[in-house]
């Protein structure tokens, strides 16, 4: 059985624009970090150009995706190790801010993983150019 990913990208208090990843309909921000936490700055996780650090490959990746309202600094972020195996995308050995419970390991189907990804990287509603 494999997970279900969801990348969503806010309008944000803190960033100009936020990631909030899904998966199987959970906000992993916001269950890991307490209230007010935030998720990763989306020119960061979905760049516009370049190779995005969701993007899995053999290598595992850490990725920071939020850290709570104190900053991550402060109390520690929310982080993943994400590799690629074969068709499948792993995302295992979290990070999480102070005594917060760790995400279980995430295993997400290779294509519908890499669909999801373009889709959110596609979609810039939020990247709005500097004014001349």
């Amino acid at each position: 059985m494999f997970n279900h990913l969801r990348i969503d990208v806010l309008a944000s208090e803190h960033w100009t624009a936020e990631v909030r990843v899904r998966v199987d309909g959970a906000d992993l921000v916001a269950d890991t970090t307490g209230p007010g936490g935030f998720g990763a700055y989306a020119p960061l996780l979905l760049p516009a150009t370049g190779e995005s650090p969701l993007r899995a490959g053999t290598e595992p990746r850490r990725v920071l995706l939020g850290e709570p309202e104190c900053t991550g600094d402060c109390c520690g972020h929310l982080a993943v190790s994400v590799r690629r195996h074969g068709d499948l995308v792993i995302w295992s050995d979290w990070e999480t801010p102070g005594d917060e419970p760790h995400p279980p390991d995430f295993h997400f189907d290779a294509h519908p993983y890499d669909t999801e990804l373009a889709r959110a990287r596609a979609d810039r509603w939020w990247d709005v150019p500097p004014a001349p």
